[in-house]
C-alpha cells in the first residue's frame, strides 16, 4: 500500500462516511478505522479498506483525516498516532472541536514536522456526500496546497480562512448562524400551524420570500414530516453550541440567543432526543 495514494481516514460516522464516499467516488484509495466495526463493514463495501488500528493507518499513510466527535478525542487519538507518524504527515481534522485545543495540536505537530489542518465543514452528512458542502481550512499554505486534490474530492467549496485554528474558529460562527436558523424554521412553522397556515403552505411561501434559506430545503421538509432519521444528530449541535458559549465567555462576545438555544437543546436531549436528528428542534416548539 504506497502511503501517497492511500488517504486514511479515521472515524467513519455521518460525516466520515460521506467524506469516504466523496474520496471513493474520486479515485482515491481509502484506509480507514472506526471502533464501531459496523461503521468499518459499510466502507468495505463501498470499496474501502479498514486497518487493523488508528496507528496501522498512521504507518501507511502519509495523508490522514479525521472525523471525530470532538477535539478532545482528537487529541487522543495524535498522541496515539504520533510515535507512528512519519515526517511530512498532513492530518486533516474536519472534527468540530475547540479553536484553541485545535491550534494547541498543530503548533505540537509541527515539532515533529508534522502538518495540521482543521479543515471544519458546514452542512450535512448528506450535503457533504453530494459535495455541496463547505470546507473552511486553517493552517499553512504550503500544506493546503499539498491536499488541494483531497478537497477537490470533498467539495468544490473550500476556503482557506487563515492560520491553524481559524477552521474551527470559523465554523462556530457558522454553526451559531445555521443552528439559529433552524430554530427560527421550527418557530416559524409550528407558528404557521397554530394560526392555521398550513405548514407545508409556509414552507413553500417561505422558500420563495426574503426569509429563505438552504435551511428551508435540508430540513423543512424533515419538520413538516417528523422525519428525523439524523444527517447530523442534535446532541452534536448542543456540543457545538456549547463550544460557542464558551468561546463568547472568554472574548466578551454578547449571545443571548445562542444562550437560549443550548437551554432548549439541553432540554431535548434530556428528554431521550439526543441521537435525533437536529431538525428535532421543532419538538420544542410543540
Amino acid at each position: 500500500m504506497n502511503a501517497d495514494d492511500t488517504i486514511g481516514l479515521i472515524g467513519l460516522g455521518l460525516l466520515g462516511s460521506a467524506l469516504a464516499d466523496r474520496l471513493i467516488d474520486g479515485g482515491f484509495a481509502v484506509l480507514g478505522f472506526d471502533l464501531d466495526a459496523q461503521r468499518c463493514d459499510e466502507l468495505v463495501k463501498r470499496g474501502g479498506c479498514i486497518a487493523n488500528n488508528a496507528p496501522d493507518v498512521a504507518r501507511h499513510c502519509s495523508r490522514i483525516l479525521f472525523s471525530l466527535p470532538d477535539s478532545s478525542i482528537s487529541a487522543s487519538v495524535i498522541y496515539e498516532l504520533r510515535s507512528h507518524l512519519g515526517a511530512n504527515t498532513i492530518i486533516i481534522d474536519t472534527t468540530t472541536g475547540h479553536p484553541d485545543e485545535m491550534t494547541q495540536m498543530g503548533q505540537q505537530l509541527a515539532k515533529q514536522n508534522i502538518g495540521y489542518l482543521d479543515a471544519t465543514v458546514a452542512g450535512s452528512s448528506e450535503q457533504a456526500r453530494r459535495g455541496e458542502a463547505l470546507i473552511m481550512v486553517g493552517g499553512d499554505d504550503a500544506h493546503v496546497a499539498a491536499c488541494q486534490d483531497i478537497f477537490d474530492a470533498i467539495s468544490p467549496k473550500v476556503m482557506h480562512v487563515g492560520p491553524c485554528g481559524s477552521g474551527a474558529r470559523m465554523k462556530l460562527v457558522v454553526n451559531l448562524v445555521l443552528g439559529l436558523n433552524r430554530a427560527v424554521l421550527a418557530e416559524g412553522l409550528s407558528f404557521a400551524q397554530a394560526t392555521g397556515v398550513a405548514p407545508a403552505k409556509a414552507l413553500e411561501v417561505l422558500k420563495a420570500s426574503p426569509a429563505y434559506s438552504t435551511v428551508m430545503d435540508t430540513k423543512g421538509e424533515k419538520m413538516l414530516t417528523g422525519d428525523f432519521t439524523p444527517q447530523a444528530r442534535l446532541r452534536q449541535h448542543l456540543k457545538d453550541v456549547n463550544l460557542i458559549l464558551e468561546s463568547a465567555a472568554a472574548s466578551a462576545a454578547n449571545t443571548p440567543l445562542s444562550e437560549w438555544h443550548a437551554e432548549t437543546l439541553q432540554a431535548l436531549v434530556d428528554q431521550g432526543h439526543g441521537d435525533d436528528d437536529n431538525s428535532s428542534i421543532i419538538r420544542a416548539f410543540e
